[in-house]
């Protein structure tokens, strides 16, 4: 009786490994995700993470094309574009898109550093 459990428990298992090798071996090493504001690039191996690709530079020149003061909106643009992954979309507004990392960020002044 206990050489029959340990047998099938054996089965499974290599049936689980054989499922694994399939599976990793018919997906390839990296896989690119898009949406509307953000690229990610999902690293599968023993690095795995997702990392969040964002052209800020492009993304807040566009934030900041109307501003009054286009410079420094720059510089605050960039800043929180690094740290938040995100810009909103549009010139004005939108902040609550990018969530709770944007939205809560202040200067020494305590006001809204992100623009």
């Amino acid at each position: 009786m206990e050489r029959k459990k340990m047998a099938l428990t054996l089965l499974l298992v290599m049936t689980f490994l054989l499922f694994c090798m399939a599976q990793a071996s018919s997906v390839d090493s990296s896989v690119h995700i898009q949406d509307q504001f953000t690229n990610f690039e999902l690293v599968k191996g023993p690095n795995r993470r997702l990392l969040a690709f964002v052209d800020c530079g492009r993304r807040c020149s566009v934030r900041c094309s109307m501003h009054s003061r286009p410079k420094v909106c720059m510089r605050a643009c960039g800043t929180c574009c690094i740290r938040c992954k995100c810009v909103p979309p549009g010139t004005y507004g939108n902040r609550e898109i990018c969530g709770r990392c944007y939205t809560d960020m202040t200067t020494h002044g305590n006001k809204p550093k992100c623009p």
